[in-house]
């Protein structure tokens, strides 16, 4: 409460809260034997961030962490965080053995059915952010949002307003199947579901998730003007956000002047469709 206070202090909004730390709930997404002790931890986290009057929790379903590999320059000299698969499974594993798919659903399963009703119960919303980068494992441990057809099998688990996804565009637009209009008729899709809790508006190099590298907003290979036309034209009544960014000459550790543009951008998005007639 004291940081949604001190951040309407400022003549703004706390939308959402991102992510908490994964020993959090690594137990949980993993199977181990201190699962209910973190289930039953979470489920208060999630009431007090819902009592606090922060309507919506961000959070993904990656026990090893968001991965890539060395940094790639981009226009400018600029430096951009990349992802070669190759180089990735050359890694140890991350939790000392192989997981399979399905015990992996059979943990997001018995979480979802968990903290579902807790949800609805406070009036929070809860999103997951897509495996990123998007393949078929890392570690060990398997990727299971890496498709647009896990997301939809993911939705399916229990059915509810509450449950949504932490939509990140940028990974999103990775997976082999956003070439050509996929993307854009997924993003209407969960648009029109009411399922895009939020949005990272960001782009990348290409939509292969074992071969890309982050990119300036408007330079990567997604439309963004055609990405944020579907977002509007479908009825999305949420926020976007910057996300991974360049790093550029004599920018900060933030990035605030990769921010700086990005969010100019965002800007200039919104308003080219939202005033187009």
């Amino acid at each position: 409460m004291n940081l949604r206070r001190k951040v309407e202090s400022y003549g703004m909004k706390l939308s959402a809260l991102e992510n908490v730390p994964r020993e959090f709930y690594d137990q949980v997404m993993l199977g181990g034997p201190k699962r209910d002790q973190q289930i039953e931890n979470m489920i208060e986290t999630v009431r007090n961030i819902a009592r606090a009057g922060i309507p919506i929790f961000g959070y993904d379903w990656l026990p090893s962490k968001v991965w890539r590999t060395p940094e790639k320059l981009i226009r400018g000299g600029a430096r951009a965080t990349a992802f070669n698969y190759e180089i990735a499974n050359e890694m140890p594993l991350t939790h000392g053995r192989e997981y399979t798919e399905e015990e992996m659903w059979a943990n997001l399963e018995y979480w979802i059915k968990a903290i579902g009703p807790v949800a609805e119960e406070e009036g929070i919303k809860l999103g997951i952010h897509p495996c990123d980068p998007p393949v078929k494992q890392l570690g060990g441990i398997p990727m299971l949002f890496n498709s647009y057809d896990n997301y939809r099998r993911y939705l399916d688990i229990y059915p509810s307003d509450n449950i949504g996804i932490e939509f990140c565009q940028g990974t999103i637009s990775e997976m082999f199947d956003s070439e050509g209009d996929a993307l854009y008729e997924f993003i209407g899709e969960m648009v029109r579901r009411k399922k895009v809790l939020y949005v990272h508006f960001r782009n990348v190099s290409a939509p292969n998730p074992e071969d890309f590298h982050e990119e300036f907003i408007n330079t990567g290979h997604v439309d963004m003007y055609r990405a944020m036309k579907v977002y509007n034209d479908n009825g999305y009544d949420s926020f976007f956000i910057d996300d991974h960014v360049p790093h550029t000459h004599q920018d900060t550790q933030w990035g605030h002047r990769g921010r700086a543009f990005a969010n100019g951008y965002i800007q200039a998005m919104i308003e080219a469709v939202t005033k187009q007639g």
